[in-house]
């Protein structure tokens, strides 16, 4: 059983940054693959990044390619998700969630575990 808390969400103005952080409990952490999905008003969930449970193998959408970073650390067990250059297309509900054996990091129903989301409203 994974428990998973976003934290780090606010409200900024476009070009703004922020970190996400995403605190799992448990003593299995290392061996999910972790990724953030987001939900925009009126919109549907969609895959921000992952990364697997083997540090350096990394996945983004298109659509934050270049701005957004996700990373790991095992020994807190904690994903991050570092956001630059904040757009207010951007604004939504940031949600973290574990995988453990995942046929695809970019399908939402491939996770296993959610947290409750953390809001990030991005101003103009």
């Amino acid at each position: 059983q994974v428990q998973l808390v976003e934290s780090g969400g606010g409200l900024v103005q476009a070009g703004a940054s922020l970190r996400l952080s995403c605190a799992a409990s448990g003593g299995t952490f290392s061996s999910y693959h972790m990724g953030w999905f987001r939900q925009a008003p009126r919109k549907e969930r969609e895959f921000v990044a992952a990364i697997t449970w083997t540090i350096g193998s990394t996945s983004y959408a298109d659509s934050v390619k270049g701005r957004f970073t996700i990373s790991r650390d095992n020994a807190k067990n904690t994903v991050y998700l570092q956001m630059n250059n904040l757009k207010p297309d951007d604004t939504a509900v940031y949600y973290c969630a574990a995988a453990f054996r995942p046929l695809s990091l970019r399908t939402s129903t491939m996770y296993d575990y959610w947290g409750e989301g953390t809001q990030v409203t991005v101003s103009s």
